[in-house]
């Protein structure tokens, strides 16, 4: 018994060192059962979240809330049959917190327009599940899961979790270098557009990367005060770089909001590059300014773009340590 509730509590490291530097915070305490609203429906007396946090909506003036349920598989028990039934429960789960007064009781804040998330957090504990996780995440029937209308379910697996891993990692070693690559916590934060039909209308309260934003192919840190010598922004980029045509979505993405400048620091970080990775953004970039009004002067500002692989991290944690020290 003491091995599995180690084991279980591995998840929860993971997850309270990961979200952090994302600016996520913890509301109300953690492993915490609440009544079921829905009982004979739901066959369970009470629900569990294994922990909540929240952020504010960048282009809303709402807080979404996520509920987590936590979970340390080793490599032979990630299959469809226990992914399914726990998204299942996390729906259930998800399905009493949008109508429970108790559940926002204990986690949300007054005065603020709610929005309740569920992430199903599967991490990989003997760092050893090598399979297809999106083969798994197929069989599960999203219309059997009964998601409430207006909220969402996300299915964050070991690749996922790997890859959100890594890039603190990246956050806190360019923190720590001499001379810094990046500023302290409070002169960063993640970076969200004026949008044509979306405008940012928090832009003080919103500094931290949404749940969409860590799903997406990549990453935006802005740091510095814009304008200054130390104003820039680092995009953490998950895919490969296999081809330049891959590379020219990003570089439309930059221009378009006008996020390359003069002056402007602009650092590209890759996790597992494709060994052609370096000549297809070179190559990317001279197509873009074959086709784009900027000349030399763009060439300039994009060839100016810092590229750089990542250092690969893999966490591992010994059962034996945490019964010790986090008991």
């Amino acid at each position: 018994m003491a091995e599995t509730a180690n084991i279980a509590k591995i998840a929860e490291l993971v997850a309270d060192k990961v979200f952090p530097i994302f600016k996520w915070q913890k509301t109300g305490s953690g492993n915490q059962n609440w009544s079921c609203e829905k009982q004979e429906q739901h066959e369970v007396k009470t629900h569990p979240s294994d922990t909540v946090m929240f952020y504010d909506e960048p282009y809303s003036v709402s807080r979404t809330y996520v509920n987590f349920d936590l979970k340390s598989y080793k490599r032979g028990s990630i299959t469809a049959g226990a992914i399914t039934s726990a998204a299942l429960s996390l729906a259930k789960s998800l399905e009493c917190a949008e109508i429970s007064e108790n559940w926002r009781k204990k986690y949300t804040h007054e005065d603020v327009t709610v929005n309740i998330v569920g992430v199903l957090f599967v991490y990989n504990h003997d760092g050893e599940y090598d399979k297809d996780f999106d083969s798994v995440l197929a069989t599960i029937k999203p219309e059997e899961l009964k998601v409430p209308s207006g909220s969402r379910i996300v299915i964050l697996g070991p690749r996922q979790i790997f890859w959100l891993n890594n890039v603190r990692h990246e956050i806190v070693a360019m923190r720590g270098e001499n001379p810094k690559q990046l500023p302290d916590d409070t002169d960063c934060r993640f970076y969200y557009p004026e949008l044509v039909r979306k405008k940012k209308v928090q832009r003080d309260l919103a500094t931290s990367a949404t749940l969409e934003m860590l799903t997406s192919p990549w990453i935006t840190l802005e740091f510095g005060e814009k304008g200054s010598p130390q104003f820039g922004y680092v995009i953490f980029y998950r895919r490969r770089g296999e081809s330049a045509e891959e590379f020219l979505y990003l570089l439309d993405y930059l221009t378009h909001y006008q996020m390359v400048d003069k002056g402007v620091s602009i650092k590209l970080r890759l996790l597992d590059p494709h060994p052609n990775a370096p000549a297809n953004f070179k190559r990317a970039i001279h197509e873009y300014v074959d086709v784009y009004e900027g000349g030399e002067s763009m060439a300039t500002l994009l060839n100016a773009i810092e590229y750089q692989s990542m250092t690969s991290i893999v966490t591992k944690f010994s059962e034996i340590e945490i019964g010790m020290f986090h008991a």
